[in-house]
């Protein structure tokens, strides 16, 4: 079977692509390991119609959604994409899949401490999703690197567990939502040490205690340890994409025009993974991109 669109990703982008696709009536298939970043999200309370709802109970929301109106979404690992004249083959671990489209929405993956012993300490100490594991924290002290929303975020979450959270940030101001910043600054649990990088991880079997080094003046400090939350955000997951020919941004982001195209034809990419939305990543903008690629792929398709 040839397929009229396969959609990559099953986050809120190419769920939001599967749903507006269907609408036209277009033969489709959904590939995706995991429901999107959305699911490291405790709460979600700014997308319309939910005023609070985990991020898990919300991504299934969307699954549900996409099966209920037809769509065929498959579980299995992409290992690259090849295009023969107008069609399209995608290979997973699995199978081949033929189509004359494809919506690109990987989102992204999350970005590391870069540090030599962080593989080390993965699961003893070193965690990259506050949701999953801040149970096994509580009564402990623990440090979350990084300022964004993701990662005010998560100190929040950690507080609700942990006796002390630390979080730890290169620059002189968070760049979370000011809303957060004050929750977080508001929080006695909460502790913000600015202008500081984690730049070793100690222990023997498990995470003792951390290195963070001053970027002012080079001053370096060991603190007892516990737990480290990386919350760096994400490296757009775009390496399958450019290996086919994807023009891609220096930040490895996919360039793609307001209709969600990119530089070759039928290839269409949504989500986080993109320069779209002026790079506000949010579950809006990406449900949002996915909805426009798939008009967009419509309309190639009948062209």
């Amino acid at each position: 079977m040839v397929y009229d669109l396969i959609i990559l990703g099953s986050g809120p982008a190419g769920l939001s692509g599967a749903v507006y696709s269907l609408r036209y009536n277009m033969n489709l298939l959904v590939i995706g390991m995991e429901m999107g970043t959305i699911v490291d999200a405790e709460k979600v309370d700014n997308y319309m119609g939910f005023s609070s709802i985990s991020g898990v109970e919300l991504a299934k929301k969307f699954t549900e959604h996409a099966e209920k109106l037809g769509a065929v979404i498959i579980r299995e690992e992409i290992e690259n994409i090849k295009k023969d004249g107008d069609i399209y083959t995608v290979k997973t671990n699995k199978n081949k899949y033929e189509s004359k489209s494809i919506i690109y929405a990987l989102g992204g993956i999350k970005r590391k401490l870069k540090l030599e012993s962080e593989k080390k300490f993965m699961g003893k100490g070193i965690s990259y999703c506050a949701t999953c594991d801040a149970a096994f924290f509580k009564d402990k002290k623990v440090a979350v690197a990084g300022g964004g929303n993701a990662s005010v975020a998560s100190a929040l979450h950690l507080s609700k567990f942990a006796s002390e959270v630390y979080i730890i940030y290169r620059r002189e101001k968070l760049r979370a939502f000011p809303f957060f910043i004050k929750k977080a600054e508001d929080d006695p649990k909460i502790n913000i040490i600015y202008n500081s990088n984690i730049v070793e991880l100690k222990g023997e079997n498990k995470l003792e205690s951390i290195v963070i080094e001053n970027s002012k003046d080079g001053k370096r400090t060991e603190m007892k340890m516990d737990g480290v939350f990386v919350e760096f955000g994400y490296e757009p997951n775009s390496d399958i994409a450019e290996k086919i020919g994807v023009e891609i941004t220096e930040e490895g982001r996919i360039k793609v025009n307001e209709d969600m195209s990119t530089n070759i034809k039928g290839f269409f990419a949504a989500g986080d993974v993109t320069t779209g939305s002026n790079r506000f990543n949010q579950l809006v903008t990406a449900a949002a991109e996915g909805a426009i690629a798939s008009s967009s792929a419509y309309k190639f398709i009948i062209r």
